[in-house]
């Protein structure tokens, strides 16, 4: 089949670039991109390619050649169902916070609202395209629904993980280590792969295009996502190690990283490791493999998440043994809310968790990140409070002990503390020596992510250092 109309449901960090980049890619192809959130489809509309929701570099150079050309932004979900040949469907699978899997497992209340909606206006047989991070077996879910929802028509459902870092989504697009696409071994269902394959191979080589099951393509994402995470996790114990032991996380890690069969990737010290993916999917993996018995394989993924909170706990609790762990009215400034640089996604965090802490032990918070808007940030906190059943009036006066700053020079003024948590160059270019020797208090720096010279090494906190 060859594909003119393609339909992607979900704005967010994975629809928004990747239909963007299939847009420029296939300037045949019409691309709307849907959602029910007015505002974000506003902000993909708006003429000021700085207020895009999502912040990756080279986004809006695409964005404004592709825009109210082949590429469209609406909310007009039926519409864009009605015409495509393809879905695309990019929606959130967070958590489950209730029911069975709680904490576990993922809630795909989301998906199965988008299948039901698919089968009831669709007037045509459909491709479906799994994007979202899904587990395995969701295929089969939404086969099951779309089907007692619409007896006439048939849909194909083919698993295409996205496999975005952010920050560098765009260049992962392009330069894919593998475009990854999973379908049914029937007739049709070979047909509507060969039909996706089509517009990837406007830009990526058919060497790099990997067909499998479903199945296994749904669970590769997972798995891929767990493997990070677990190098993440790894590093960041043998920090705490190299703290206790004298030796250097830096020196051990370069060790390491020089030995081929290893790879330097992913063994850089942080908080933590955060966004929408690692944490959830390790769960969702664990919960998955207690469905099928795998209990001691289930403990084994369970403890690289243990190891991520300990890292960001751990981190806290320096901070309050500079302090004699005393920091009611103590000014601290947080630099960096995003989970990591050139991206303004801040979901799980590490600095959240951190803020939170600290928070709660009495200090004042002053805040800055170069791309996460202030009302983002504080929204981020009491969210996380309310989650943790943070009475009302609590809250209303942990937040008032929170500023967030526009520039960093104003978020650093006057405080006692730095915490770098986030390696945007910004701050790793700071003449923090400068700093040091003209502030008018004894400032102490903790660096999360061993970017600041060690030269003045009296008032520097470096993890495993």
């Amino acid at each position: 089949m060859r594909i003119q109309e393609i339909c992607c449901i979900g704005a967010g960090f994975v629809g928004g670039p990747t239909m963007t980049v299939i847009a420029h890619e296939c300037p045949e192809v019409r691309v709307t991109v849907v959602d029910t959130n007015i505002q974000k489809i506003k902000a993909w509309n708006s003429p000021n390619l700085d207020k895009l929701p999502v912040y990756e570099p080279g986004l809006k150079d695409l964005v404004a050649k592709t825009r109210n050309k082949n590429l469209f932004f609406s909310t007009d979900i039926d519409d864009a169902i009605i015409k495509a040949q393809m879905i695309f469907l990019a929606v959130n699978t967070p958590t489950k916070k209730d029911g069975e899997g709680k904490g576990y497992a993922a809630d795909l209340t989301n998906i199965v609202k988008c299948s039901e909606r698919i089968a009831k206006v669709s007037t045509k047989s459909k491709i479906i395209v799994e994007k979202s991070t899904l587990p395995v077996r969701t295929a089969e879910k939404i086969k099951q629904v779309l089907k007692s929802n619409s007896t006439e028509l048939t849909f194909e459902v083919l698993s295409n993980p996205e496999f975005l870092a952010e920050g560098t989504a765009i260049q992962d697009l392009y330069k894919s280590d593998r475009v990854l696409i999973g379908s049914d071994n029937t007739k049709r269902g070979r047909k509507a792969l060969n039909s996706l394959i089509s517009l990837y191979e406007k830009w990526i080589p058919k060497n790099k295009i990997l067909k499998t099951s479903v199945w296994s393509a749904e669970l590769s994402k997972l798995a891929s996502n767990a493997m990070l995470a677990q190098r993440i996790s790894s590093i960041n114990s043998l920090s705490a190690l190299c703290e206790k032991s004298g030796a250097s996380i830096e020196e051990v890690s370069k060790a390491v990283g020089m030995d081929k069969r290893i790879g330097s990737h992913f063994l850089n010290v942080s908080p933590g490791f955060g966004g929408s993916c690692f944490q959830k999917d390790i769960l969702n993996l664990v919960y998955l493999c207690r469905n099928y018995g795998l209990h001691e394989v289930a403990s084994y993924w369970e403890g690289v998440v243990r190891i991520n909170d300990y890292q960001k706990s751990r981190f806290s609790n320096k901070v309050m043994e500079y302090f004699d762990n005393i920091i009611i009215n103590k000014r601290i400034t947080i630099l960096g809310w995003s989970f990591k640089k050139n991206t303004n996604d801040s979901r799980e965090s590490a600095s959240i968790y951190i803020c939170r802490d600290l928070l709660i032990k009495g200090a004042i918070i002053h805040i800055y990140d170069p791309m996460v808007p202030p009302q983002r940030v504080i929204s981020d906190i009491v969210n996380l409070m309310e989650s943790e059943n943070f009475e009302e009036n609590s809250l209303k006066e942990l937040i008032s002990k929170v500023y967030v700053y526009t520039n960093i020079n104003d978020a650093v003024k006057s405080t006692e503390a730095i915490l770098i948590l986030t390696e945007w160059d910004e701050f790793k270019g700071y003449d923090w020596k400068k700093f040091i020797q003209t502030s008018k208090i004894n400032v102490h720096l903790f660096d999360s992510r061993n970017i600041i010279d060690k030269s003045f090494a009296q008032n520097l906190y470096s993890i495993g250092s």
